[in-house]
């Protein structure tokens, strides 16, 4: 397993929970644990520990500072603002803090669970953990019990032999999740209006009551915890339950934390993948593609308004990695720059069709349109650098007529591109006539320029090219034929005609259109 560093640790807890002020070392260093410190032992050598300086005043953590910097740890987590950010630069000690209303278990606990989190954790980190608490409470209440996530769906379900159990149950973990109905509703909002245990009627007459509690953490609600009451429950039922909604925010934190940081490292094996700095079959194997695959790139109209371009991103990549998911399965999905790139497995006659689908519903979920472009089919992860590659050029070539394309619906004009950017890096690849011919019309007001590039276009065809531009045939004759005698370009001559309709067409951008 890869070590989890200071910048996983930032981008899985960071933000309002977590505050970096100093990291002299940089966010590639190691973290390997979480530890509480309560200021009265010594410290034991910890290289890579993150120290949470429990019962230590933040404007007071100097020392701490200093000892944990002797002692090899990666970091001290400071609790306020006001730390001696001085101190950890000089001694080559991170500096981190939370807020002053933050629980020092609750702090210890979402770290310790990002950094031990795996980098290919399921989505369904934690339930196996769940399930085992939900038989616990369910011996200790002595009721059938089942626990949800706040939309209601039922992540586990005790299975203690002998507990009663009614029909709304069965339906619930046949599919679960629980079904709807104006009378859940309203028992949902007393739930998560009350700060303990509830007791709630049956909703129907074959039903039975239930005990519930909220499961929450740091204010914010994970879901709920749910017991079948048949009046046989123990006098201590409601203690009980609260206490394993206590337990249960716990791993629906670590689950979530593991989820977020495996995703993270995901998105950065994959983005090192995109760009050609990873190895190959190790990230393939990871990430879970094998066999034929492409690299689709969405990206919001950049001639659209958007006010906050870079949430609005982030909520694009939500909706990709939700298609893609829907469709494969655990998908690979980043967002690079603003563009969110995706991983389409499979030989790719379905590509199109789920790309257009994006787009639309992207376009319509976030009120601003968006293209796409899909690379070229690779055999293996080794090509998908080149893939992307073909992605960002199709990218290129994208306009509100054509939304979305693959490079092979593209190809003329993607090479065209590639071949005036190769062009103008090599100065004897950009010399040529064609900037005698500009430079004449510009100081004589001629259109010679226009007149080539339409009769390169018209195959050579005089009265073609005169259709191109719209006058008589003799016109555009004796246009062509002053050109040689102004510009010296011999137009007999098959490999200037071919370079000189190369430079106007991709380095000056003339089009007989």
């Amino acid at each position: 397993m890869d070590a989890c560093t200071l910048g996983d640790l930032l981008d899985v807890v960071g933000g309002s929970t977590l505050r970096l002020h100093t990291a002299p070392a940089g966010p590639g260093v190691p973290v390997t644990e979480a530890v509480l410190h309560d200021g009265r032992t010594p410290l034991p050598r910890l290289p890579g520990g993150l120290l949470l300086a429990v019962g230590v005043p933040a404007a007071e953590a100097g020392p701490l500072v200093r000892a944990a910097a002797e002692a090899g740890l990666t970091g001290v987590v400071v609790r306020g603002a006001d730390g001696p950010v001085g101190e950890a630069q000089a001694h080559g000690v991170a500096l981190l803090s939370v807020a002053e209303d933050e629980a020092w278990h609750h702090v210890h606990l979402l770290l310790a669970s990002a950094i031990g989190a795996g980098p290919a954790v399921s989505s369904d980190t934690g339930l196996g953990d769940l399930f085992a608490l939900a038989d616990a409470i369910a011996a200790g209440v002595g009721g059938a019990t089942a626990i949800e996530d706040p939309r209601q769906r039922i992540l586990a379900y005790s299975t203690v032999p002998g507990q009663p159990v009614d029909e709304d149950r069965r339906q619930g973990i046949l599919g679960l999740q629980v079904p709807a109905g104006p009378e859940n509703t309203e028992q949902y909002r007393l739930l998560f209006a009350a700060g303990r245990p509830v007791r709630l009627p049956a909703l129907t007459r074959s039903g039975l009551p239930r005990l519930a509690v909220p499961v929450r953490a740091g204010g914010e609600t994970l879901g709920s915890v749910w017991v079948i009451d048949d009046g046989s429950l123990g006098p201590d039922a409601e203690d009980t339950l609260a206490q394993g909604a206590a337990t249960a925010a716990l791993l629906l934190l670590r689950a979530r934390a593991a989820r977020e940081l495996a995703r993270h490292r995901g998105s950065d094996l994959l983005r090192r993948l995109l760009a050609g700095t990873a190895d190959a079959p190790t990230a393939a194997h990871r990430l879970g593609v094998t066999g034929p695959a492409r690299v689709a790139a969405f990206v919001l109209d950049s001639a659209a308004s958007v006010p906050d371009a870079e949430r609005t991103a982030l909520r694009l990549l939500d909706v990709v990695r939700l298609q893609c998911e829907a469709r494969y399965g655990r998908h690979a999905c980043v967002l690079v720059d603003g563009v969110v790139y995706a991983v389409l497995p499979g030989p790719g006659e379905r590509h199109k069709r789920l790309a257009e689908d994006i787009v639309g519903r992207a376009g319509q979920t976030l009120r601003v349109p968006v293209r796409a472009a899909l690379g070229e089919v690779v055999p293996d992860a080794g090509g998908l650098a080149d893939s992307r590659a073909d992605a960002d050029l199709v990218l290129r070539v994208l306009d509100a007529a054509r939304p979305v394309a693959a490079v092979d619906e593209v190809r003329p004009r993607v090479t065209l591109l590639r071949l005036a950017e190769v062009l103008r890096e090599r100065r004897e690849l950009s010399a040529g006539a064609w900037q005698r011919v500009l430079a004449y019309d510009a100081g004589h007001g001629t259109e010679y320029a226009r007149t080539l590039v339409c009769w390169f276009e018209a195959g050579c065809d005089m009265a073609g090219a005169a259709k191109l531009l719209a006058v008589h045939p003799n016109t555009c004759r004796y246009r062509l034929k002053q050109l040689g005698q102004h510009t010296g370009v011999d137009l007999d001559d098959p490999d200037e005609r071919l370079v000189l309709w190369l430079q106007l067409r991709t380095l000056a951008g003339l089009g007989g259109g």
